[in-house]
């Protein structure tokens, strides 16, 4: 039995990464006020937001220098540029429509989901009879800043701290009390074919599980005394799970890796068990990195599917998948036998949706167990979670079967 770890921007925050979409914007407009100080001219247009000085004898340069305080005082980015739009006398600005929505989300959210609000205007468009191309032009700047913010995030990354707890949790024996009722054949199968296991078979199972000292320890000899002492009472439950862990060890597992970030290649052993798939690409190869839209579902695809203009489909994440092995690597990894889902820090959100109705309703399927996020105050978002874990299968008794249970969920943690 195998396990899948989606990884998301939770799991990035986790290790105090400031990756969300709020960060990058914050981190924009810092970098466009800073842009200012060499700019000879009136006018600064990057394609997402224009700055326009009204006395067309003003140049930005000028202004920055003679506004110095306002960079001394280290104001970040946003601030500054509030204070350049309250100034309507002697400034304009004005934003294209996705980002102009991108901005008001975070105004009055706090948050934003720019793969949502992109996919919005996309079909908007599409109602219109009108090109796409503004938009795609959009979402190719926004994702080129992108790009270049989380490679300077990336380059701060230290390779040498980890969370000993997250490794714990990716790396523990799979329990049957996670494992769906639809799913227990599959486990009783995994059972009986490790009490059929030779040393060599065990060794190559356990190799590369001792790596974390909070972890037991696994050995042949202790797979050997329980198999003395239990017998076949194993494969059918009847033994305390602690007894013998490694009996219940994941024989692959998968990171699958939704962030552009390398966080999560730090988290497994050097062992060909272990693998790590960047399944929307990484900012360290910007060619590969994968930003758009991903439900074939919704009721808006159809009619963009079926318009004589691919670019409408640029920015659908099932199109940039045929560009890499990853997918295939992925649909190769659950086809091949049962395998547990855990979230780590992933919203399962429905820019995401085609992919995760793949796992979430493959019949190899067993277990989706999510590590939910837990706030200062001791509330979780263990509930949203499961809503949107269930917006990504079809049939409800499916989701209420392979679902763990709150009781036996944990918080993912953070980096200490």
């Amino acid at each position: 039995m195998n396990r899948i770890i989606l990884i998301g921007n939770g799991f990035d925050k986790a290790h105090d990464l400031k990756t969300g979409y709020e960060d990058f914007i914050n981190w924009y407009w810092t970098k466009r006020i800073y842009g200012f100080r060499g700019l000879i001219g009136n006018t600064s247009d990057d394609g997402l937001c224009a700055f326009k000085m009204k006395n067309e004898y003003d140049v930005w340069n000028v202004w920055a220098y003679s506004n110095f305080a306002l960079y001394s005082t280290k104001m970040d980015g946003k601030a500054i540029v509030e204070e350049i739009r309250k100034d309507t006398r002697n400034f304009s600005v004005g934003f294209t429509s996705v980002f102009h929505e991108i901005c008001q989300d975070i105004e009055t959210k706090g948050w934003v989901d720019i793969e949502e609000i992109y996919y919005k205007h996309l079909t908007q468009q599409a109602s219109r009879k009108s090109l796409a191309k503004d938009v795609n032009k959009e979402l190719d700047i926004i994702k080129s800043n992108l790009i270049e913010y989380l490679t300077k995030i990336q380059d701060d990354i230290n390779n040498d701290i980890i969370s000993l707890d997250i490794q714990r949790k990716i790396l523990e024996p799979i329990s049957k009390e996670d494992i769906a009722i639809g799913s227990m054949d599959y486990w009783s199968m995994m059972m009986e074919n490790r009490m059929n296991y030779d040393s060599s078979r065990w060794e190559h199972l356990i190799e590369g599980y001792n790596t974390n000292s909070e972890i037991h320890t696994y050995s042949v000899r202790s797979v050997e005394d329980l198999k003395k002492t239990y017998g076949t009472d194993i494969i059918y439950g009847d033994v305390d799970e602690s007894s013998c862990p490694t009996f219940r060890l994941p024989d692959n597992i998968m990171l699958l890796n939704f962030n552009y970030t390398n966080t999560a290649d730090m988290y497994l052993p050097k062992v060909d068990k272990f693998s790590v798939i960047h399944i929307h690409g990484t900012v360290s190869k910007p060619e590969t990195v994968i930003f758009g839209y991903g439900d074939e579902r919704d009721e808006e695809y159809e009619p963009l599917m079926k318009k004589n203009d691919n670019e409408y489909l640029r920015h659908i994440k099932s199109f940039r998948y045929l560009e890499s092995s990853n997918y295939r690597k992925m649909l190769e990894f659950i086809d091949s036998g049962p395998y547990q889902i855990c979230i780590m820090g992933h919203s399962c959100g429905i820019s995401d949706r085609t992919l995760l109705c793949t796992l979430f309703e493959h019949s190899n399927c067993v277990s989706i167990k999510p590590y939910y996020y837990q706030k200062e105050d001791g509330s979780d978002n263990y509930f949203d979670l499961v809503c949107s874990i269930a917006r990504n299968i079809s049939d409800p008794r499916l989701m209420r079967d392979r679902v763990v249970r709150k009781e036996r969920c944990e918080p993912l943690g953070k980096v200490k």
